[in-house]
């Protein structure tokens, strides 16, 4: 099981286009149930004093959208 860490709308909002570390930025999605998550890679490697409190966020099993079929 993959867990990701779960964001509010407004915590979302706060970290589009901030970086985590010195090189690599936040990058939300939605999942199957068009809530807002990011990877505990993204939590566990943020050094961003600004946004710490990604460290704190609750974790939840990964759920991803369906893939589109390919169309030939």
């Amino acid at each position: 099981m993959i867990l990701v860490g779960l964001l509010t709308e407004t915590q979302k909002e706060q970290l589009v286009g901030q970086l985590y570390d010195d090189d690599s930025y936040f990058n939300p999605i939605a999942d199957l149930y068009d809530r807002f998550i990011i990877s505990v890679e993204e939590i566990d490697q943020c050094v961003n004093e600004t946004v710490m409190w990604v460290k704190e966020l609750p974790l939840i099993p990964y759920e991803p959208k369906p893939t589109p079929p390919i169309e030939i």
